[in-house]
């Protein structure tokens, strides 16, 4: 398989498991568990896969950890982790997964927001490759807007005999309508504060990897990290340890599932993509997640979709897609510009004769 292919494919992956992590969550989160609880155990989870598999794997060959890298990584499991997961929790708690789902595809243009700011990214304003870069990140911006305070009519899901995933809470058949205005649009700026955490981890991953190269230990390091953030975080906020119990059902199925497919394995795999094509690339993917999460919450769970969410959505992939269609034409152009100086310059003279003259 060529490696082009290879890692469209894992682009793929992630994308598809982070749907069944925002469905699993919002069943879960609806159910009653403790959204910081249900971080804590989601990480732990990770960690218990990626402890074993990593020491395993990398046991031979494992580089030296200064306490400087050990700092860094704590930071980038705070930041990529710990942050954003306890602020997607509280987003999907208070919205649906269709809008969050849609936020997440968000990730893209906030990447390259913090990729100019930190002089990875250029905009020419002057050049219509920049212009339409800018003019994604205002599409994307204005979305985000609709999506936090326009609701609009409500599209009834076509399958009226769904899955009873939300059966311990009847309430959220209602959408919207069963939180106020205001904490919709906490939702929302949850949600937005998440995708620019994970963001701003996607930028800084590539540093660090140049001074910590094991992928795979890299991902250990930062979920056990995040594991005891998390439970930190958890301890302080839900001291009530009744809420802290797990039975057999969704939400010990979604707190294993997020916690090996999501925070051990999609977090290996986000790393190896990002060393790959880099951090752009690896979000240009969300919008996937976007019509997954969608098609399966309206058709299977019955999760009703507001039509200011749809606009909204739309919006911001079409704002994503001009801001990847922006940064293709100025690599191209860029290339050429690079071809072109490094071409040799021929001159074409006529050739001059001498005449000798002889005395």
């Amino acid at each position: 398989m060529a490696s082009s292919t290879r890692v469209y494919l894992v682009v793929l992956l992630i994308m598809t498991l982070y749907a069944g992590a925002q469905i699993l969550g919002k069943a879960a989160f609806n159910c009653g568990i403790d959204t910081f609880v249900f971080t804590f155990y989601r990480t732990a989870f990770g960690s218990l896969l990626l402890i074993p598999v990593a020491l395993l794997l990398e046991r031979k060959k494992i580089p030296p950890l200064s306490l400087k890298v050990s700092f860094k990584i704590f930071l980038q499991a705070l930041c990529g982790i710990t942050a954003p997961l306890n602020l997607y929790g509280l987003g999907l708690k208070y919205s649906n997964s269709t809008p969050i789902s849609a936020l997440f595809s968000l990730i893209s243009v906030t990447t390259f927001v913090l990729a100019f700011l930190f002089g990875m990214e250029t905009v020419n304003l002057k050049r219509l490759h920049g212009i339409v870069k800018a003019t994604g990140v205002l599409l994307c911006s204005v979305g985000v807007v609709v999506l936090a305070f326009y609701s609009g009519p409500e599209l009834k899901p076509i399958n009226h005999h769904h899955v009873h995933l939300y059966h311990a809470n009847p309430s959220h058949d209602h959408g919207i309508s069963t939180h106020s205005r205001a904490t919709w649009a906490l939702g929302v700026l949850c949600m937005t504060l998440a995708t620019t955490c994970w963001s701003l981890w996607q930028v800084l991953q590539g540093p660090q990897l140049k001074e910590y190269p094991s992928k795979l230990l890299n991902a250990m390091l930062q979920s056990v990290f995040g594991t005891f953030q998390s439970l930190i975080v958890a301890l302080l906020l839900q001291r009530n340890f009744s809420r802290w119990k797990l039975g057999f059902d969704i939400i010990l199925f979604s707190a294993v599932y997020t916690g090996i497919f999501v925070s051990a394995l999609v977090q290996y795999l986000q790393i190896w993509v990002i060393e790959k094509r880099g951090p752009v690339f690896l979000a240009m993917g969300q919008p996937i997640s976007l019509f997954i999460t969608f098609f399966i919450s309206w058709t299977f769970l019955g999760e009703i979709v507001h039509f200011g969410s749809v606009i909204g959505a739309v919006l911001m992939v079409g704002g994503l897609y001009n801001v990847l269609w922006g940064k293709s034409k100025e690599q191209k152009a860029s290339k050429q510009q690079k071809q072109e100086i490094q071409e040799p310059v021929e001159y074409n003279e006529a050739p001059i004769s001498v005449t000798e003259t002889r005395v």
